[in-house]
């Protein structure tokens, strides 16, 4: 199993529940969170003060899925938050070594 956590543009969420949803996966966790990469943030002007806001809002999705469907499932995620500017996100991926239902007990690929 592999889980996938996706950092992306929070205006992109709706597209990637859609894409992902049209290939089966259900199952997801979603944040909101704040952070930066090359774009480094941006400058804004309040009540005369220009201040840098480098911490940019986010959206974090975190789906669990088996080895079989990670490429799937990437190729589904990137192209739905895909806009090709700087700031569009990241994806990693990451082993996961086991995972249980709490409702029943059940393990491995089964709990997902």
């Amino acid at each position: 199993m592999k889980k996938i956590e996706a950092v992306i543009q929070p205006h992109k969420l709706e597209l990637v529940k859609e894409a992902l949803r049209a290939i089966g996966i259900d199952g997801m966790t979603v944040a909101e969170v704040r952070g930066h990469g090359r774009q480094k943030g941006h400058k804004e002007v309040y009540r005369g003060m220009e201040y840098t806001v480098d911490l940019l809002p986010k959206t974090k999705v975190e789906i669990v899925v088996p080895s079989s469907r990670v490429d799937e499932v990437i190729n589904a995620l990137s192209a739905a938050a895909r806009s090709g500017a700087i700031g569009d996100g990241k994806i990693f991926v990451f082993d996961v070594a086991d995972a249980i239902r709490i409702r029943n007990d059940d393990r491995g690929e089964a709990a997902l």
